[in-house]
C-alpha cells in the first residue's frame, strides 16, 4: 500500500466512515485534513466524541466547513492543496428524507457539485465519494450488481445519490477528473450512526423498551463492518479506474451475506444478553424489501472482499457501547 505520499482531503471526517477512513489514511503516514459542518442531524457531541477518540490521536484536524457554500469550498481547497479527495460528507437517511428534503438537496446535490467543481479546478489525482445501495430501489434481482439498471429510486435519498453517480461520470468524461463512486451496503461498527438500527435497538434493549420492527422483520439487508468498507475505501483511493476512455467507476461494497432483520435481532440480541420485546409494524415509505452486494467487480479490481461476520461484528459495537456510554 502506497504510504506517505499524499495530501488528502476527507470531507465528513467527523462522520461514521469518514473517521475511521482518515485515521487509518494518516497512520499510513499521509498528510489527511479533514472537514465537517457538525449538523444536528444526531446528537453532535458523538462527532466531537469521534474527533476526540479517533483523530486528534492520529494527528487530523477537522475544521467546520459547510460544502454546499461554494466560497467555503474554494478557500477550503486553496488552504489544503489536497492530491486526493475523499468525499463521505452527505445528509444520510432514507426516511428522513421524507420530512426535510431540501437538506438532501444542499447536502448531497449542492455540495457535491462544489466538490466537483474544485477537484477540476485543483487537478485532483482521484475523488473517491460515496454513494449508496439505496441507489437499487426495490430492485427484484439479487444480488445487486453494478451493473444494474438503478433508474426507478424509491426515496429522495436514494435519487440524490444516483444522481451523484451522473455528476462525477460527466465531470470524468467532460474534464478527465478520475473519481470512482463506492455503493455502500448497511455499515455498523463502533462508532456508529444512531440513526441505524442496530444504534437504536441497542438503546432500547438495554433500556428494556419494545423495538419497532418493520414488515414483520422479513426485510433482509447485507449487513457490511466498518473496518471492511475502511479496506475497500483505501485500496480504491489509491486505484483509479481503468476502464474504457472514461475514468470514473462504481463499485459495491458489501459483506454479500443477507439476513433477515429478524436473524439480526436475535444475533444482537446474543451480543448483548437481552432478550428483545418486539412490535411489528407494515414496511415504511422508503424501504426496500433486501439489499444484497455482488462483490464480484471490487474483487477484481482491488482483490478485496468485506468478510466480517454479523456476530462478530455486533459483538465488537456491543463492547464499544458498553464502553462508551458506560
Amino acid at each position: 500500500m502506497i504510504a506517505g505520499t499524499h495530501r488528502i482531503l476527507v470531507t465528513g471526517a467527523a462522520g461514521f466512515i469518514g473517521s475511521y477512513v482518515s485515521a487509518r489514511l494518516a497512520a499510513m503516514g499521509h498528510q489527511v485534513f479533514g472537514c465537517d459542518n457538525f449538523n444536528d442531524y444526531y446528537d453532535p457531541q458523538l462527532k466531537h466524541d469521534r474527533v476526540a477518540a479517533l483523530l486528534v490521536p492520529a494527528g487530523v484536524v477537522c475544521d467546520v466547513v459547510e460544502l454546499a457554500d461554494t466560497a467555503q469550498v474554494e478557500a477550503l481547497f486553496a488552504r489544503v492543496k489536497p492530491t486526493l479527495v475523499v468525499h463521505l460528507a452527505a445528509q444520510a437517511g432514507v426516511r428522513y428524507s421524507l420530512i426535510n428534503p431540501q437538506a438532501y438537496i444542499q447536502s448531497n446535490l449542492v455540495a457535491f457539485g462544489n466538490i466537483l467543481e474544485a477537484c477540476r479546478q485543483g487537478k485532483i489525482e482521484h475523488l473517491l465519494y460515496a454513494s449508496s445501495s439505496s441507489v437499487y430501489g426495490a430492485n427484484a434481482k439479487v444480488p445487486f450488481s453494478e451493473d444494474d439498471i438503478t433508474d426507478t429510486p424509491v426515496s429522495l435519498y436514494a435519487a440524490t445519490k444516483k444522481s451523484n453517480e451522473l455528476m462525477a461520470y460527466s465531470y470524468s468524461q467532460l474534464y478527465k477528473v478520475p473519481a470512482t463512486g463506492l455503493r455502500f451496503f448497511t455499515v455498523y461498527g463502533p462508532w456508529g450512526r444512531p440513526d441505524m438500527a442496530y444504534f437504536s435497538f441497542t438503546q432500547k434493549l438495554l433500556q428494556g423498551a419494545p423495538i419497532q420492527v418493520f414488515a414483520e422483520g422479513k426485510l433482509t439487508r447485507d449487513f457490511t463492518y466498518i473496518d471492511d468498507i475502511v479496506e475497500g475505501v483505501v485500496r480504491l483511493l489509491f486505484k483509479p479506474s481503468d476502464e474504457g476512455g472514461v475514468p470514473h467507476a462504481v463499485y459495491n461494497i458489501g459483506n454479500d451475506q443477507p439476513v433477515s432483520v429478524l436473524y439480526f435481532i436475535e444475533t444482537l440480541e446474543n451480543a448483548l444478553g437481552v432478550k428483545a420485546e418486539k412490535e411489528f409494524l407494515p414496511m415504511q415509505p422508503g424501504d426496500v424489501p433486501a439489499t444484497h452486494a455482488d462483490t464480484r467487480k471490487l474483487q477484481g479490481w482491488v482483490d478485496f472482499a468485506p468478510q466480517t461476520s454479523l456476530a462478530t461484528g455486533l459483538a465488537r459495537f456491543a463492547h464499544w457501547y458498553h464502553s462508551h456510554f458506560k
